[in-house]
């Protein structure tokens, strides 16, 4: 399928992935590339396959070490992901992209919340005034603490009163299996077992 480049300036954003290191940022580029229709398929990092990760040493080691840019397209906007390093080693890499950044998503593995690189890429891109959301990875393990992590960004970054904007409202066997959308009014069900799927808030809450 051919894709139209040519895309209003107004309508292009530069969107960096910043975390720690194993927090899951090229686990997640490669969802949001798979869920836009840019790829046919879930790249994984323990095989090696994933887009952002091109280099012989990314792969063999199952990190990133050099920034690595994408695009993909969602709502006649075109989205250029930069997969950033997570390992403290290539700090000055994450600085590099930043200056081009119109946004940022901070993942956070909800089972440890805010870690050390974690505050180090903040401070750079608090340096440079880049906004950015936070995303709560792997909130399917067992050891996940939604609420101990949200605490951690208002802990160790100082942000006080963090809005959430999605919110686990139901868990079974310590795996969350309901979240809510506050934005959208609807909240998404789903089990380990059963395919997920999104459910007005309407049909019982209303």
């Amino acid at each position: 399928k051919a894709v139209n480049l040519d895309v209003d300036q107004k309508l292009i954003r530069n969107i960096g992935i910043i975390a720690h290191i194993d927090a899951g940022k090229t686990t997640v580029t490669e969802r949001l590339l798979y869920l836009a229709g840019s790829t046919k398929f879930l790249g994984n990092v323990d095989s090696g396959n994933t887009v952002t990760d091109f280099m012989e040493l990314e792969r063999e080691r199952g990190i990133t070490i050099q920034s690595a840019a994408i695009t993909l397209f969602w709502k006649k906007h075109r989205i250029n992901l930069i997969d950033t390093p997570g390992h403290v080693d290539f700090t000055l890499e994450v600085e590099r992209c930043l200056r081009v950044l119109d946004g940022a998503v901070t993942i956070l593995d909800a089972s440890a919340g805010v870690q050390a690189q974690t505050i180090t890429v903040w401070r750079q891109a608090k340096k440079f005034s880049i906004p950015s959301v936070f995303f709560l990875n792997k909130m399917d393990k067992q050891t996940a603490d939604f609420h101990r992590s949200v605490d951690s960004i208002t802990e160790r970054l100082g942000l006080k009163n963090p809005i959430n904007v999605c919110i686990p409202i139901a868990c079974k066997d310590k795996h969350v299996v309901e979240i809510v959308d506050i934005i959208n009014k609807r909240y998404l069900h789903f089990d380990l077992d059963d395919e997920a799927r999104w459910i007005d808030l309407k049909e019982n809450y209303s």
